[in-house]
């Protein structure tokens, strides 16, 4: 995608404002709850993801400036982001275990796009349902929005090149980039809280067994789940599909 100046411009300045707020601030003190990371930390993850919203906004603005029919898929790919990622399953304190609901968009439109959307829902799940929190958003979007979504579009483009079958390629990419985001998760929180005899090693093993046993099978629900989504997809919104180069025209 090449950028106009008024673009590059916003994209260095997004990648300077983010150096400047990763660097070292003295703490003052899955969705991670409001209030539950230190103010260092939770700006520091608000931070590394400023360059991949900016980026995703502008690729947002020039995907509708040149093809309306992707509206309609961006907007089913946030409902269903804000849908099964609303309902959540209780875990480790301060934490929870849910389905993401972002493998759908990032299969579609890729990982820039997916966090601007990510950020969307996580913005009125905190404000509306108490659920996450308006501090925590960095983090939660970093590993919801763009970590999780990141390795879903890695693994399933290498699905196609390997020509694995299409809607296994969906339900390995969809169920591992759910996964990966607690892997995340327990990593922030790992950071944050420390153990106090092993350290962050110890912590990050300790959230993960935590986390496991709701969010496996969570994740093969959601890989599912993407599948048959992008099956109905294929069947009622094939031209939009072909819009944005996901299908092949015929």
């Amino acid at each position: 995608m090449k950028l106009s100046k008024i673009e590059k411009m916003m994209m260095c300045f997004g990648v300077a404002l983010a150096a400047f707020l990763v660097s070292p601030v003295s703490a003052n003190a899955m969705h991670i709850m409001e209030g539950y990371l230190p103010l260092g930390y939770s700006i520091a993850w608000g931070a590394i993801c400023i360059p991949f919203l900016v980026m995703g906004f502008m690729r947002l603005r020039r995907t509708l400036q040149e093809n309306r029919r992707a509206l309609i898929l961006l907007a089913m790919s946030g409902a269903f982001i804000f849908v099964i990622s609303s309902l959540k399953i209780p875990s480790v304190t301060g934490s929870c275990s849910h389905m993401t609901g972002t493998g759908l968009a990032a299969i579609l439109f890729g990982i820039s796009t997916t966090s601007v959307l990510a950020i969307i829902v996580l913005i009125f799940q905190a404000i509306l349902l108490a659920h996450g929190g308006l501090t925590t958003l960095g983090a939660n979007t970093f590993s919801m929005g763009i970590i999780g979504p990141l390795l879903t579009v890695i693994l399933y483009k290498a699905g196609k090149k390997l020509k694995i079958n299409q809607s296994l390629n969906i339900f390995i990419a969809a169920a591992f980039g759910c996964l990966f985001t607690y892997c995340i998760t327990a990593l922030q929180l790992a950071i944050a809280y420390p153990s106090e005899t092993g350290g962050v090693a110890a912590s990050l093993v300790k959230f993960l067994g935590v986390f496991a046993p709701t969010q496996i099978p969570l994740a093969i629900v959601e890989g599912l789940m993407t599948v048959l989504v992008i099956i109905g997809m294929e069947s009622f919104a094939k031209k939009e599909l072909t819009s944005i180069s996901y299908m092949e025209a015929k």
